[in-house]
């Protein structure tokens, strides 16, 4: 399901799934699975109305932030059926159909005990200080506890499935909400407000989003709401109606009450991982017949910054609480590029860039390699897209490559294999596309963004050293691992989802087996030394920088051996390597052809490596300048002149 971001008429980043619960019902195929996504989203984070109390009464609370915080959290939980099921719609009793299935009452225990907690948060708010902004703070906090106040149910008994009409009148003494004196035009937020909402401190742009969604979940006067025994009812009553918010969930809902739904899988018992019978090699490109040379490397980033302020505004319901300096802490990233184009748009710009560079037309070229795990196309795969597109009316091959973060690495590696057979150029473009994939999943969202390099791969000239000089691919490993990221997820309502601890595992697991085999290489130009000592320069995939320090310390290198520029790109996944060493250049960190050891890590529990010849000289014009300046360094150069400099 796609979850792009949007930009509201302010020109700022707002992500709608944020703050609009939105579940993906055709994930479902059960209560019980529909169950554990509310109780992760909803239930664990949230506070009661007991546990606010507790907290206030034992001081727990420094500021009025914190306190609003919990709870809109906790009337998160309490709609957590009705918000991501239903559209709740006022209707005249008498007007009400009794016998269709496709309309629901809620059946509502009263909320014993509510007033106390009700007045417990009032008390405790006027007592606070403001943390960020005194006046928003009572203006959001007014319209949070209007709803807090007015709650009239228990939500602990609440049930995802609802009752029809015949199913609630079945027992007169059900009780549901009735209207006194409704009102029709009682003012609610638009979704443009909501998208328009901007205020400077981010913490609580996203909390007046909450407390305006929050207000919406009860369209009318709730000093006029109240608990009623259905057979109480009189015609001229007004009930609160639930509609199914689309024929998903109706569908879902049918699925459940008839029993025809999906039969979920039955648990499978692991399997023991076990060590290959002996070592894989890697591949010494020289001994090759066919020698490759990079002619061209082209880079096409996102176009929209999505800075960690902008995540902040952007909280999302089911969020801990989080800074934006917290993120830059735990992930070393301050900024992330989205793109506002599609996947094979910055996946073309990328190719026609490298093409024109080297001066290759499409004629020449033998194949296509696509490295790409966020494709939402299956047919045509996006290299047989691309090889269409710049006009290629035959390639020897052409195809998409799944190997997430270690996407360059096999890309360049089917490149060199490649070539042995058709002796032309080899396109090798790795792009993602992350934004519209992630949803509400916080560490996916603090972590990746958006972004495309191309890398065309020929033939070296007689007597002329490889560019590429080594090659080494890995898959598997214990299963936990190989499912250390998962999209879709159908735990996570589709989105991509990141097991930390797992794949911390598995990027120490690998790296430290790569470095510990290129120890064991010899100097490619026969010096005394390593493989790893005639290194000039690591450019390791951009997964997490604050992790792949401490993992790469643990092997004995120090962050000054290593690049990086996730600080302003993100983790772009395959496009990752190969957008920093174009990065590496326009820096001026390789001003010269340098050595550079490129080592990928990712889902699927893949790994690989490359030890390359960067040439500044192959670096290609960007079709587009990213939006945004580059943290702590100078803005990426744009123009042909302007490149041209850089790498002069």
């Amino acid at each position: 399901m796609s979850q792009p971001f949007l930009l509201n008429s302010r020109g700022r980043m707002v992500f709608p799934s944020n703050f609009v619960p939105e579940l993906d019902f055709t994930a479902l195929a059960d209560v019980d699975q529909l169950e554990a996504v509310i109780r992760r989203d909803f239930e664990t984070k949230s506070p009661s109305g007991s546990e606010i109390r507790d907290r206030i009464n034992q001081g727990r609370y420094t500021h009025r932030y914190d306190l609003m915080r919990d709870v809109a959290m906790n009337l998160f939980w309490t709609n957590r059926y009705a918000i991501t099921m239903f559209d709740k719609r006022p209707c005249r009793w008498g007007d009400v159909p009794r016998t269709r299935d496709d309309l629901y009452m809620p059946t509502l225990t009263p909320w014993e005990g509510g007033g106390g907690k009700v007045a417990a948060v009032g008390d405790a708010y006027q007592g606070l200080p403001a943390k960020f902004d005194e006046g928003l703070e009572d203006h959001i906090f007014e319209v949070l506890f209007d709803v807090f106040a007015h709650r009239t149910f228990h939500a602990t008994h609440l049930s995802p499935l609802k009752p029809t009409v015949a199913e609630l009148l079945a027992d007169p003494t059900n009780q549901t909400i009735r209207i006194t004196d409704f009102d029709p035009d009682y003012p609610t937020y638009r979704y443009e407000d909501l998208l328009d909402v901007s205020e400077e401190v981010p913490e609580l742009e996203a909390l007046h989003r909450w407390a305006m969604v929050l207000h919406n979940q009860y369209p009318w006067d709730r000093t006029r709401s109240e608990l009623v025994e259905v057979g109480d009812l009189r015609d001229d009553d007004y009930v609160v109606v639930f509609h199914p918010r689309d024929r998903h969930v109706q569908q879902f809902l049918t699925r459940v009450r008839t029993g025809a739904g999906v039969t979920r899988k039955p648990p499978r018992s692991p399997v023991e991982a076990r060590q290959p019978a002996r070592p894989y090699r890697a591949i010494a490109v020289r001994d090759l017949a066919v020698l490759p040379r990079i002619l061209a490397i082209s880079v096409e980033p996102g176009d929209q910054v999505c800075s960690n302020d902008d995540l902040i505004r952007n909280s999302g319901y089911n969020w801990s609480p989080m800074s934006a300096e917290e993120i830059r802490t735990k992930t070393g990233i301050e900024q992330r590029l989205y793109t506002s184009l599609d996947i094979e748009e910055i996946a073309l710009r990328a190719a026609r860039s490298a093409l024109a560079h080297a001066e290759v037309g499409p004629e020449e070229v033998g194949a296509v390699i696509v490295c790409t795990c966020t494709s939402d196309r299956l047919i045509p795969s996006i290299a047989t897209y691309l090889s269409g597109a710049l006009g290629i009316y035959q390639s020897y091959a052409s195809y998409d490559l799944i190997a997430a973060c270690a996407g360059m690495p096999y890309g360049l590696a089917e490149a060199v294999r490649l070539i042995q057979e058709v002796e032309r150029p080899v396109l090798v473009v790795c792009v993602e596309k992350f934004s519209d994939k992630i949803g509400n999943v916080r560490p996916s969202r603090m972590i990746f963004g958006d972004g495309a390099a191309a890398i065309l791969v020929g033939i070296a000239a007689p007597g002329v050293t490889p560019d590429i000089e080594y090659l080494k691919t890995y898959a598997s490993g214990p299963e936990s691992q190989v499912n250390s990221i998962i999209w879709p997820n159908p735990d996570f309502d589709n989105n991509i989802t990141v097991y930390g601890p797992e794949v911390k595992s598995l990027a120490g697991r690998y790296l430290a087996q790569m470095l510990d085999e290129i120890k064991a290489l010899p100097d490619p130009d026969g010096n005394t030394g390593s493989l790893l000592e005639s290194v000039d320069l690591i450019v390791p995939h951009q997964a997490n920088k604050t992790m792949v320090i401490d993992l790469a310390a643990q092997s004995g290198l120090t962050a000054d051996q290593l690049y990086f520029n996730i600080e302003r790109m993100g983790n772009t996944s395959s496009a990752s390597i190969p957008l920093a060493i174009y990065d590496a250049v326009s820096d001026g960190v390789i001003t010269e052809p340098t050595r550079v050891f490129a080592p990928g890590f990712g889902a699927g529990a893949v790994a690989g490596y490359a030890v390359l010849r960067i040439d500044p000289a192959v670096m290609a014009p960007r079709w587009s300048q990213a939006a945004g300046p580059a943290p702590e360094r100078s803005t990426p150069k744009s123009s042909s002149e302007d490149i041209s400099q850089a790498f002069n």
